[in-house]
């Protein structure tokens, strides 16, 4: 008796076919990705902030499809902070103690500083367009980003595997993991039936 796979791999799972020349295929249309560099806003002043909001306002009324995606370019430092607290509650040996005691106060320092350090993503998503279509409406928006003062670079392949690992959290190196998550690995015509 033959069984069925119902597993699904993980690209099943969060929507996504594969990669294209641009961005990514899923089953909703091809998403391609624009990294925004964040401005500092905390040495601007209210004038340059307003003006900034301003811009951001003029990009998004003249490109009304983008998505905006924003969050942490680093990862977490919660569950290491936790452990050494929990250590330097047990530890007897004052030199121990100290280590574990500076050890924190770096995570502390570290986080705080990496904190600020965000990333924005614009997307755009196309559904039936064509070729030429996509390549002009991609060439606009980025044009349009652009003029409103933001640096403004088109994600590749490689970007675009860390922000996913970044946003799933799995990995800072996301251009490390692999394109496919071993669907091919479960192939029962490699493998042969399972009875």
């Amino acid at each position: 008796m033959k069984r069925k796979n119902n597993k699904n791999t993980v690209q099943e799972l969060i929507g996504i076919d594969t990669f294209s020349k641009r961005g990514l295929k899923t089953k909703n249309g091809e998403l391609v990705y624009f990294v925004i560099s964040p401005t500092n806003i905390s040495v601007l002043s209210n004038e340059n902030i307003q003006t900034k909001i301003w811009h951001l306002m003029q990009v998004l009324s003249a490109q009304p499809n983008i998505e905006i995606t924003c969050l942490d370019s680093c990862e977490r430092f919660d569950d290491n902070k936790t452990f050494m607290l929990e250590r330097l509650g047990k530890e007897s040996n004052l030199l121990v103690k100290n280590c574990l005691e500076k050890d924190i106060d770096y995570l502390d320092n570290i986080q705080i500083e990496m904190s600020t350090a965000r990333q924005f993503m614009f997307s755009v998503r196309f559904r039936r367009e064509k070729e030429e279509q996509i390549f002009n409406q991609v060439n606009r928006v980025e044009k349009a980003i652009a003029e409103q003062g933001f640096e403004v670079k088109r994600m590749d392949k490689d970007d675009i595997k860390r922000f996913l690992a970044i946003y799933f959290g799995a990995s800072m190196q996301g251009e490390l993991i692999p394109d496919i998550d071993g669907k091919d690995c479960f192939d029962e015509e490699k493998l042969g039936h399972i009875s």
